[in-house]
C-alpha cells in the first residue's frame, strides 16, 4: 500500500494508522482529460494545508472527527500522461482499502477518478446505488473523440450499474441528448437544477448500499469560483446542508463517497477551498458515523 501513496500532511484529525481506521481518505490527483481549466490535480494537497482553518466539530451533524477512527493515506502515487494507468492504479488501492474491511473516502482530481472506484464497489456491491451531486450531466458517450472523459463518466457507471441505479441532482449543463437520456428515457433519475427530493429518494433507497459523488461545480460560482468548469445557477451551500441531514436520517449503507473537481489556484481568496474542507469534513462524518452505525446492528443482531 505504502508504495502506491504518497503523504507530506494529513488532513485535519485524520491521522490514525490504516489498521485502525474506519474510514481511510486518500487523494487521487488527476486531471488529464480536463477540456476547459486544469488544477483539480493540486486540490488534494490543499485541502490538506487549509484544514485547520475549520473545526473538527460538525454543529449541523452533532459529530466531531476526533471521535472517529478516519486515516488520510496521501495521494495515489499515478502515472500521469496514461489515463487507463492511472484509472486502474486509483482501482487497486481502493479495492486494498475495501479488502482491509474500511470504507474509501477520495479526494479528486477531476469527475472521471470516481470511475474506477465504482469499478471496485461494484465487485463488493452488486446493488449499489449512486447519488450524484453536479452541475453537469457527464452522461457522453463520447467526449473529443475518448470515451474515457470527466464529461462521461456517469455514462461509464451507467454501462456498468444499468438503470435504476443512478440518481442526479442539481444539474444545470448538458446536451439535448443527454438530458433526454436521463428524462425521457429514465435510464438515471434526474433532478434538474435542485436537490429537493434527494430525502425522498434515500428513502426509496432503505437498507441498500449508496455511494455519494459529489462535484463541487454543484454549488453556484458566486459561493465556490475554484473550479475548472463553472455553471451559473447553482445550488446554495445551505442547500447542500440539506442533502448533508437528509444523509445522515437515511436508513441507508453509505458504502463511501467522494468530492471532485476543486481547482484551487482560480479562488486567490482560498474561499473555494474552505468550502471544499467543510463538505470533506461532513462527508467523513457522515460515512465514519454510518459505519458505525452498521457495527453497532451486525453486534446486535
Amino acid at each position: 500500500m505504502q508504495k502506491r501513496l504518497s503523504n507530506r500532511a494529513t488532513f485535519m484529525a485524520m491521522d490514525v494508522s490504516f489498521e485502525e481506521a474506519e474510514v481511510v481518505v486518500f487523494g487521487a490527483p488527476f486531471d488529464g482529460t480536463t477540456s476547459y481549466r486544469p488544477g483539480t490535480r493540486f486540490a488534494a494537497g490543499q485541502l490538506r494545508c487549509e484544514s485547520e482553518g475549520i473545526e473538527t466539530y460538525s454543529p449541523l451533524l452533532d459529530l466531531d472527527l476526533e471521535d472517529f477512527k478516519i486515516c488520510d493515506l496521501g495521494d495515489v502515487n499515478l502515472s500521469n500522461g496514461n489515463t487507463i494507468k492511472c484509472l486502474e492504479e486509483i482501482k487497486e488501492v481502493t479495492k486494498e482499502v475495501l479488502e482491509a474491511g474500511k470504507k474509501p473516502l477520495m479526494i479528486g482530481g477531476e469527475h472521471l477518478v470516481t470511475l474506477p472506484v465504482m469499478e471496485a464497489l461494484f465487485e463488493k456491491y452488486q446493488d449499489i446505488h449512486v447519488i450524484h451531486f453536479d452541475a453537469h450531466t457527464d452522461l457522453r458517450q463520447t467526449y473529443h473523440n475518448e470515451t474515457l472523459s470527466h464529461a462521461t463518466v456517469i455514462r461509464r457507471i451507467h454501462d456498468l450499474l444499468g438503470d435504476g441505479h443512478i440518481f442526479q441532482f442539481g444539474i444545470r449543463s448538458g446536451t439535448k441528448e443527454e438530458f433526454n437520456f436521463a428524462l425521457k428515457d429514465y435510464h438515471t433519475y434526474m433532478e434538474p437544477f435542485t436537490v429537493h427530493s434527494v430525502a425522498k429518494v434515500l428513502k426509496s433507497l432503505k437498507g441498500c448500499p449508496v455511494y455519494v459523488t459529489l462535484d463541487l461545480d454543484v454549488l453556484d460560482p458566486s459561493i465556490f469560483p475554484g473550479t475548472g468548469t463553472p455553471e451559473a445557477g447553482g445550488i446554495t451551500y445551505r442547500e447542500l446542508e440539506t442533502v448533508f441531514t437528509a444523509l445522515k436520517n437515511a436508513e441507508v449503507e453509505l458504502v463511501g463517497a467522494d468530492l471532485v473537481e476543486l481547482s484551487p489556484h482560480y479562488d486567490q481568496s482560498n474561499v473555494s477551498t474552505l468550502v471544499a474542507c467543510k463538505v470533506l469534513r461532513e462527508l467523513a462524518l457522515l460515512v465514519s458515523s454510518k459505519k458505525r452505525e452498521e457495527e453497532i446492528i451486525d453486534e446486535t443482531a
